[in-house]
Formats: C-alpha cells, sequence, structure tokens
C-alpha cells in the first residue's frame, strides 16, 4: 500500500471523530461558527508544537515560503473554513443524510476543480474508480428525501449546503497540494506539516476577528467547552495532518476518493455503538466503495 493511501485512510479516521465531535458541540453548546472555531483554536497550537519537535528532531531548518505558497495556503484556509460552516450548519438540518450525500460530490468537484485550475493529471483510470466510489456513497447514505424526486431534494437547504461545502472542500483540497508543493524540500511530511502550521494559525486568527466581530462571546464560550473543543482541536489536527501529507504526495483528487472511506468508518460506529442494523443497500455501498479503494491501491 502506497503512504498517501494509508495516510488519507487514517485522516477519514480521524475526520470520523471530530464531526462527531463538533455535531455536539454545535447542539446548543457552540454557535455554527463557534463550533468551527473550535477546531482550529486548539488544533493550531498542537500543530505548531508537533512540527516543531519534528523540524528540532530532524535538525531541518524553517524551509522559505514565498508568495505564491502564502496564496495557494490562503486560498485553501478560507475555503476550508466556509466548507466547514456549510458542514456544521448540515448538523442542524432534519434532513441531514440529504445533504451529507450531496456533501460527498467533492470527489467529482475536486477532480473537475483540479483539471480546470491547478493542471491536475487523472487517468482513465482514475475517473473510473472515482465514479465507482461515487456509487457507493449515494448507495450508502440514507436519502430519504430522494425518494421524493430529485429535483425536489436539490431545492432544500441541506442539499445546497451539502454541494456548497463539497464546493468548497475541493477548493481547499487543491490549494493544499499546490501550496506544499511551492516548499523546496523532499521531506513529505515537513512540506505537510509546515503547510498545516501556516494555515490553522491563519485560520484560527481569522476566525477569532471575525467572532470578536460578529458574534461577541463565543471565543469565551469556546473555551468554556474546551473539554469536549480541544479533541476536536486534536482530533482535527492529526487528520489535517493525514491530509497534507496525502496532498503533498498524490493528487487531490484521489485522496478525496480514498477518504470515502470515512463513510464505512461511521457505519461502523453506528453499528458497534449504537447497535442499529446495517441494510442490504448498505452492503452493496461498501463493496463498491471497497473496489473504489482498491482500484486505488492496484492500479494507480
Amino acid at each position: 500500500m502506497e503512504f498517501w493511501v494509508f495516510a488519507s485512510v487514517v485522516a477519514a479516521l480521524f475526520q470520523t471523530v471530530r464531526f462527531m465531535l463538533q455535531k455536539v458541540l454545535s447542539m446548543d453548546v457552540l454557535s455554527t461558527a463557534g463550533s468551527t472555531f473550535a477546531r482550529f483554536a486548539y488544533a493550531a497550537p498542537a500543530a505548531f508544537l508537533v512540527i516543531a519537535a519534528y523540524l528540532w528532531i530532524q535538525g531541518a531548518p524553517v524551509p522559505q515560503l514565498d508568495g505564491w505558497f502564502w496564496f495557494y495556503a490562503w486560498l485553501g484556509a478560507v475555503t476550508q473554513i466556509l466548507a466547514t460552516v456549510c458542514v456544521v450548519a448540515l448538523f442542524r438540518q432534519r434532513n441531514f443524510a440529504v445533504g451529507i450525500t450531496f456533501k460527498k460530490t467533492e470527489v467529482i468537484q475536486t477532480a473537475i476543480v483540479g483539471v480546470a485550475f491547478f493542471g491536475a493529471d487523472i487517468s482513465l483510470a482514475g475517473w473510473g474508480a472515482i465514479l465507482i466510489g461515487l456509487i457507493g456513497v449515494l448507495l450508502l447514505s440514507r436519502t430519504p428525501g430522494l425518494q421524493q424526486g430529485l429535483w425536489k431534494s436539490m431545492s432544500s437547504r441541506a442539499t445546497v449546503l451539502g454541494l456548497t461545502s463539497g464546493f468548497f472542500f475541493a477548493f481547499s483540497g487543491t490549494s493544499y497540494r499546490a501550496a506544499s508543493l511551492r516548499i523546496d524540500s523532499e521531506d513529505a511530511l515537513l512540506r505537510a506539516g509546515v503547510t498545516l502550521v501556516c494555515v490553522t494559525a491563519s485560520q484560527f486568527l481569522a476566525m477569532a476577528l471575525w467572532l470578536r466581530w460578529r458574534e461577541p462571546g463565543q471565543v469565551t464560550a469556546v473555551w468554556r467547552a474546551r473539554k469536549v473543543a480541544v479533541w476536536v482541536g486534536l482530533t482535527s489536527m492529526a487528520g489535517s495532518l493525514g491530509w497534507f501529507t496525502a496532498f503533498t504526495l498524490q493528487t487531490a483528487a484521489y485522496v478525496q476518493a480514498v477518504g470515502q472511506v470515512e463513510l464505512i468508518f461511521s457505519l461502523l460506529a453506528s453499528v458497534l455503538f449504537f447497535r442499529e442494523t446495517v441494510t442490504s443497500r448498505e452492503f452493496i455501498g461498501i463493496g463498491f466503495l471497497a473496489l473504489s479503494i482498491l482500484t486505488f491501491i492496484l492500479v494507480l
């Protein structure tokens, strides 16, 4: 198994845990923006300490960062904030599953954005694996709203939030890859880590200023919720380091496609912790998703 595949799977696992924790915070504890800020508030210092220790152990200097690096890093930072806000807002929707289904079109959107704006190269086998995974996603996602008609479901607020979050995640992933590739180093972990520190620090400052201006009291509320929020930050940092490493090593669309294993993790959590039943449709969806990931491992 190539290392970028391993990094993507680990990142998806941490992301599953982080979204579960953020859902807890978003329900009558913090506002949508406050719950989003909790992720960056505790991830930024953790990322700084981890990467500072890594640079010290490796005896490596802090790399030079040019203007293009900061352009791509800040583009990714802003679009990731917007994407996260959309996802957290989804937690408040009754037809949450419909929105999450459309959010998962981020893989296709990432492929399109990467080809159109960043010159990404996706093979025919890559497109095939992405489409196989998309079928698995649609089967795994419980979408009761879709039974009432596709166009009616697409007009819902949850659908708009899902599609919008997928669009912003597409830009953030491809931007982070572009930023990390601007760093002159052969060490993929160093490039990913330095990019992560710069991005999370920027996100922390930007959201702190925004909350101070638009939602006074939310920064204090995030501190009061630290018993849960700190784990949001730590799982976010660990997941982001996995994503950034994978983005450094491979095209963002491929990384996002393998990252769909997150749905299997979510399903396992549902069965093991909530004692819910797995339907035949969900088993078929797991099969498609596994086939998609296996294609990336064996063919690409």
